[in-house]
């Protein structure tokens, strides 16, 4: 056979996981329930039923292609991790504050969703750069180094870091994860990496959501890639990435959220 004649989906949802086999265009296909607990179990056995319906071995596949609606799920049900959110000093309540934009112009006692964040778990610090990307204050480091003792103490699982105007200069996002870093070993998301563009709320809002979801796809893709190995798959495996196209299993351990 040749190169890509034997590729496999895999797409967990909610409720089920489906798995689609093409073997020289035939396609053998199988539901299962989504396993919770581990989401990539589904997957295996999913795998199995559908190399020995085409008669082929696991190891032959030669493009594993897998899309997920676990981050969101996480997302919408909130059951991420406790995430700090490190930020510009004055700008800590912009993801509650939102922009102006209404959902319902005219409803006064509308009821927008809490931010994912807590006011309590969102951390201003001093330093500024410019709407032309030059430094006009000095990032605080004493205070960033003060804080990370902090998060350490306090138990937080994931950091988010969005600093005014960072996408057009992120040093001071890149310094304030690296001084992090040194103390919290936990998945630490910057705002210049996930989501480069202009509008702090758009831009903060989508890094706290990438680092509040990251611990759990990062273990989970971890698990996967792990248990597809040892049951002999060796071909390349990506995911099906929001606005459309491919990652890699690496790239999607780190930026699970971004926008389009």
């Amino acid at each position: 056979m040749t190169k890509s004649d034997i590729r496999l989906g895999a797409d967990i949802g909610g409720t089920f996981t489906d798995i689609a086999l093409e073997v020289r265009g035939a396609i053998y296909s199988t539901k299962l329930l989504t396993n919770y607990t581990n989401p990539e179990q589904s997957i295996l056995d999913g795998m199995k039923i559908v190399a020995k319906d085409a008669g082929v071995d696991v190891s032959e596949i030669d493009i594993l292609i897998h899309g997920t609606t676990l981050a969101t799920n996480a997302l919408i049900e909130r059951r991420g991790a406790r995430t700090a959110l490190v930020t510009t000093e004055g700008f800590r309540d912009v993801i509650e504050m939102r922009t102006e934009n209404r959902f319902e112009q005219y409803d006064l006692n509308i009821k927008l969703p809490a931010p994912l964040i807590p006011r309590e778990d969102r951390f201003p610090i001093k330093g500024r750069i410019s709407a032309k990307g030059d430094e006009l204050q000095p990032l605080d480091e004493p205070a960033l180094e003060a804080l990370a003792d902090r998060l350490v103490a306090e138990g937080f699982e994931a950091v988010a870091i969005g600093f005014i105007h960072s996408y057009l200069n992120p040093s001071h996002e890149e310094r304030a994860r690296e001084i992090i870093a040194r103390k919290l070993d936990v998945p630490i998301s910057i705002s210049a990496e996930v989501s480069p563009q202009m509008r702090e709320f758009e831009r903060f809002n989508t890094v706290c959501a990438n680092a509040y979801v990251r611990p759990q796809m990062s273990d989970y893709l971890g698990r996967l890639q792990g248990r597809l190995k040892d049951m002999g798959v060796k071909c390349p495996v990506f995911i099906f990435h929001s606005g459309g196209g491919l990652i890699t299993v690496e790239t999607a351990a780190v930026l699970i959220v971004t926008e389009n």
